[in-house]
């Protein structure tokens, strides 16, 4: 008898799926990755880019106390994490797998017995009404997530919609109650809510709204919320102070009131139930109001039962994981589907069935002819995510587009997103990137209303207040007393003017094109010619002193040290390997980066980095990394760019609960490994030009726009059969080191044969090689 892998019998067992050989793409998706450690995805029930994520929350740890930063708080990012062995509740809203968060909104907890107002604690669960739960009675599945609470009794299952949570509650019998906890949230520091209103209508139904102060600056979350079983009696507490309360005082508020307000509100609702007997509670949410919540809830749930909007939902999560088809070992498999089911989730759908949302003006707009939508995190998704939604699904592309111009148009900064959510920018990270997303989607023919784009992405960059863009226009540079990240801020905003200057360029704008292509090249001020590493400088122009190119912290550099941050310049590769030293050196800096040895105190006080994240030192669990591996194909040795892509491929991606090596980061880290699965990768978004790396599965077809397929087969492939011999493009031989959006739009059949040993003879000329800002400065 074969021996069952590990994490194959855990995935089988988790999934309920049968055999290996189950047809349905969604049996492949394993909602765990990512659930312990870093990876900060959540299990629960979602629709693709929808505004609903109806996920179990595991704990409740505070962003900070009295202004103290909790560390703990990093591990609830979103929300659960698998080593827990109690839930506090059901939670409408979740970012998947970033490394700050906010959300959590509208907790719903079925409890039976005494009322508690209070969650409890992880190590004294009885003193709230959180419950134990055990992962043997834990299923996870694309639209679907049900667990049984041990302390209750009560079976929970929950599926959604795009604008509606669904919930199922089977309890013991006798009273039930459902607490619906308006405090509680992701980094619930005190006082993030700012106030909570709701509004019992009549026995089945409620209404009402939160604002929080998070993340988000100012969230309004409105709700409607059914239920299949009339309201016995209800009531709530206020658990914070109240120092005014008017005239409302005449009445008795906490008991069978209609009307409940408050910052600290946790309102509970009794009923009568069978033993056996299923409650269902319906929880519709709107950026706009509760009528919209209502009228969203109607529109979407009203008169399903659960197992039909239960079937609607995983109906959908096939049909958008149909897209590609793909041929490999089963654990490969769901690696691939579960990396497409993170790339889906955001960025979600932000308005109202009627097109009406919440702006980041915060009026209210009416979307003509686009869908809105929210959670840009565009530091990490310009990068491979928007480009493979520019080549899976162009449609939404154009609708994400639309919204980001909407934004630009409504921010008092003349700003595209920086790292947007909820009607609010947050302003994380560094860069203009939603320049990149633009730019990109711009030369992949993504329909958008070109001079609007223009002029956003110029304003974008001229912000004389944003990070040092004030001095970089004047210096070429950022210097380092104006940011502790000043080298990697200049390297980003380069690329980022690059971007502009193609734009620009293809559009026949000239003169921009020029002051853009000027930017382009403001790596070469921080390029040490003592080293070839990237260093910051101060406004005199003066090296930073004490330089230690492998420290992260007081260097210069954010998420990355320099070694890997000097490898940062996508737009002019054949320009960075002059700098460093020329072709030899570039490649011996790439070889040490990957082998070298990095000393433990590099990284034992990052949060988001262990051991298990390092090839070397290289950090694939951080994104300014991502494109490295693919560098190779500009020099003499293309060969290791197929070794690398492989290593990680092996290495920083598996089936199971820790098997993503960083944060997912609203889905960048899936999108990489799906674009290196099929061969190729966007090394520079704002080109149209994809990088070879090397096929993973034996075959994959990909379903484009207008029902065209792209078919890419590489028969022989595996971890021993990692090199290319040759490729194919139609049956006719392809000697580019690149490929073109348009030719793989085009669909047909991508061909790759297969060596155990590289193909050294398969180098390239400059004509046969991916594209470099130096060859336009010549």
């Amino acid at each position: 008898m074969k021996k069952i892998s590990k994490v194959l019998l855990f995935t089988l067992l988790f999934m309920g799926v049968g055999s290996i050989s189950a047809q349905r793409k969604i049996d492949y998706v394993n909602p765990l990755i990512g659930t312990n450690g870093m990876g900060h995805t959540f299990p629960g029930a979602c629709v693709p880019n929808g505004l609903i994520q109806l996920s179990p929350d595991t704990d409740t740890v505070p962003h900070n106390v009295d202004g103290a930063y909790q560390p703990r708080a990093y591990e609830y990012c979103a929300g659960y994490q698998y080593h827990d062995k109690s839930i506090v509740g059901f939670s409408h809203t979740h970012l998947n797998g970033t490394g700050h968060s906010d959300l959590g909104d509208i907790l719903v907890m079925p409890v039976v017995g005494k009322v508690k107002f209070n969650p409890g604690t992880a190590e004294n669960p009885d003193a709230g009404y959180r419950s134990r739960f055990s992962h043997d009675t834990e299923k996870a599945h694309p639209g679907y997530y049900s667990v049984l609470l041990d302390d209750y009794g009560v079976r929970a299952e929950m599926t959604a919609t795009q604008r509606v949570g669904v919930h199922k509650y089977t309890f013991p019998g006798g009273e039930a109650h459902i607490l619906l906890d308006l405090i509680h949230g992701i980094y619930n520091y005190d006082g993030k809510v700012l106030w909570a209103n709701l509004r019992v209508e009549n026995d089945t139904l409620l209404t009402g709204y939160r604002i929080t102060n998070g993340w988000s600056r100012v969230n309004y979350t409105y709700f409607a919320i059914t239920f299949s079983k009339p309201i016995k009696s209800y009531g709530y507490k206020e658990r914070g102070k109240t120092l005014y309360n008017g005239f409302w005082r005449k009445f008795d508020l906490y008991h069978n009131f209609p009307e409940i307000g408050g910052r600290r509100v946790v309102a509970y609702f009794d009923f009568d139930l069978k033993e056996g007997e299923a409650l269902e509670v319906k929880v519709a949410l709107s950026p706009v109001s509760a009528s919209g919540a209502l009228a969203n809830l109607q529109a979407e749930a009203g008169g399903k039962s659960f197992e039909q909007l239960r079937a609607a939902a995983e109906e959908k999560w096939e049909k958008e994981l149909g897209q590609i088809e793909v041929e490999g070992d089963y654990d490969q498999v769901c690696n691939l589907y579960s990396s497409m089911y993170h790339t889906l989730i955001n960025p979600s759908v932000y308005m109202d069935r009627d097109g009406a949302y919440r702006g980041l003006d915060h009026e209210i707009h009416q979307a003509k002819d686009f869908t809105n939508y929210t959670v840009f995190s565009v530091w990490d998704t310009y990068r491979a995510l928007h480009p493979l939604y520019n080549l899976l699904h162009p449609e939404r592309s154009r609708d994400i587009i639309a919204s980001m111009l909407a934004h630009y148009s409504q921010s008092v900064h003349g700003s595209l997103p920086i790292w947007s959510h909820m009607g609010n920018e947050n302003w994380c990270m560094i860069g203009y990137h939603g320049v990149s997303v633009v730019a990109d989607a711009y030369v992949k023919g993504i329909p958008m209303k070109e001079e609007l784009a223009l002029k956003a992405v110029v304003n974008s960059s001229t912000i004389p207040y944003l990070d040092g863009t004030k001095e970089y226009m004047k210096l070429g540079y950022v210097p380092l007393e104006k940011s502790g990240s000043a080298a990697s801020i200049t390297l980003e905003y380069g690329y980022d003017d690059w971007a502009i200057y193609n734009m620009a360029e293809k559009m026949g704008k000239r003169e921009v094109a020029a002051t853009y292509k000027k930017r382009a090249a403001a790596y070469k001020h921080l390029t040490d010619p003592s080293s070839g590493f990237i260093r910051p400088k101060n406004a005199a122009g003066k090296w930073k002193e004490n330089f230690d190119v492998l420290d992260t912290h007081g260097q210069g550099f954010i998420e990355g040290n320099s070694w890997n941050y000097s490898f940062y310049v996508p737009q002019d590769v054949e320009g960075l390997m002059e700098a460093m030293g020329g072709d030899k050196r570039f490649v011996e800096r790439l070889d040490s980066l990957f082998t070298m040895h990095l000393p433990e105190k590099y990284y034992a006080n990052t949060e988001d980095i262990t051991e298990e994240g390092l090839m070397g030192n290289y950090v694939h669990g951080n994104e300014p990394s991502h494109h490295i591996a693919y560098l190779y194909m500009w020099t003499s040795q293309p060969w290791k760019t197929q070794y690398r892509i492989r290593e990680i491929m092996d290495r920083m991606y598996r089936n199971n609960i820790d098997g993503l090596c960083g944060n997912d980061d609203c889905g960048q880290m899936s999108a990489w490994y799906i674009f290196s699965a099929m061969g190729f990768y966007p090394v520079c978004p704002g080109s149209d030009q994809y990088v070879f790396g090397a096929p993973y599965f034996r075959e994959m077809k990909i379903h484009l726009e207008g029902g065209k397929e792209l078919v890419i087969k590489a028969p022989k492939v595996s971890s021993t059969n990692r090199y290319i011999k040759s490729v194919r493009l139609n049956g006719i031989p392809y000697d580019k080191a690149y490929i073109t959006h348009a030719e793989l739009m085009k669909g047909g059949e991508l061909y790759f044969e297969m060596s155990s040993r590289p193909n050294k003879k398969r180098t390239f000329t400059e004509a046969q090689k991916p594209y470099s800002l130096n060859r336009d400065i010549r």
